[in-house]
């Protein structure tokens, strides 16, 4: 990351804390209609109007959620928008803001803080919504962010986890485990680079992986699918924790059970061979890697004939009695109990 010592380095202490403010925001754009006032004042204003204002915030820890040997700062700035931006198509909802508040220690000159902002302010344009406040402070352990963002939306299309019902249609987006794959290929090749700093890896055959876990993206599009099909989801999740425990806190909170089945879940030829070659089982690696930033949803069985032919839609289950319990049916045909692992970002070897 900071390795070539010809590099120029200006000292964050030069610009001090308003002045690095002003310079790592100089170039954000207001494009919202809601974005009354960004950076700039004591608070952002928006105005929502007549509309309903969802709000997610994550933080994002040095050591715990990314690691800087294999993360360039400008994907790491990039990704922590993005799995914010996730939360708010989570509840069907259109992203419109995010606040950035950072912690960093002395370690980091000001033009890696130009890079993680680079990457920040490369997902505000391409999710279209305005960066309007945040913070900076000092750290003594790395780097921190800090995300929140915002977003609008008609109170009657809200998808709240607690809505799913008996014989609703279980309905995933995209392909699953890609993230957790490619960090298992960071991290052994991490490990191979500091035996042999001289070997360089080859990561040409794991590009798809790769980029699902240093660059993912949110599912902007689904909200206006849905909308454009006239389906409205009875209850909505994204996937950042894996497969199983998402299912689990749609049962939980919605009082219904659930039968999955091994069989339907997507999984792209990448991530087949890749567990091939690290002898792990797929179906696990989607059940419980994490990080996909796919969206997870019910729908009544009325709408199946809107969406059985979109390729952006898998139907994997269906929703049960409360009484029924939780299962994965397997390819055998036989019902396993689901259990909800969850997901270590930086520990992905306890989890599977």
């Amino acid at each position: 990351m900071l390795k070539d010592k010809d590099e120029q380095r200006t000292s964050l202490a030069s610009l001090g804390e308003f002045g690095l403010i002003d310079h790592l925001t100089a170039n954000f754009k207001i494009t919202q209609r809601s974005t009354v006032k960004g950076i700039g004042d004591d608070a952002a204003v928006l105005d929502f109007e007549s509309k309903k204002v969802v709000v997610s915030t994550d933080l994002l820890v040095e050591g715990v959620h990314f690691d800087l040997s294999y993360m360039p700062l400008k994907h790491l700035g990039y990704k922590a928008v993005v799995v914010n931006l996730s939360d708010i198509y989570a509840m069907n909802a259109t992203a419109t803001q995010v606040t950035i508040s950072i912690a960093v220690s002395n370690r980091f000159p000001l033009e890696a803080l130009e890079e993680l902002y680079a990457g920040i302010q490369l997902a505000a344009k391409v999710y279209n919504v305005d960066v309007v406040g945040g913070d900076t402070t000092s750290s003594t352990k790395g780097l921190l962010l800090s995300v929140t963002a915002i977003g609008e939306i008609e109170e009657e299309n809200i998808a709240y986890r607690s809505g799913a019902k008996e014989n609703d249609l279980l309905v995933v987006t995209g392909d699953l485990g890609g993230a957790f794959l490619g960090l298992k290929v960071l991290q052994r090749e991490k490990s191979v680079f500091e035996v042999n700093p001289n070997n360089q890896p080859d990561l040409d055959m794991y590009s798809y992986i790769i980029e699902r876990q240093l660059k993912p993206e949110a599912r902007k599009d689904i909200p206006t699918l849905l909308n454009d099909l006239e389906v409205k989801p009875t209850s909505m999740i994204d996937i950042s924790d894996g497969l199983s425990s998402e299912i689990m806190h749609l049962c939980k909170q919605s009082g219904v059970g659930c039968n999955l089945y091994e069989d339907k879940i997507p999984l792209d030829p990448q991530v087949i061979s890749t567990c091939e070659e690290f002898k792990l089982d797929s179906t696990m690696v989607a059940l419980s890697g994490g990080e996909d930033y796919e969206l997870l949803f019910t729908v009544s069985q009325e709408d199946f004939p809107k969406i059985k032919a979109n390729p952006n839609l898998t139907v994997i289950g269906h929703m049960t009695q409360e009484s029924e319990g939780i299962h994965l049916v397997t390819r055998a045909n036989t019902k396993i109990p689901l259990k909800a692992q969850g997901w270590n970002a930086m520990d992905s070897d306890s989890e599977l």
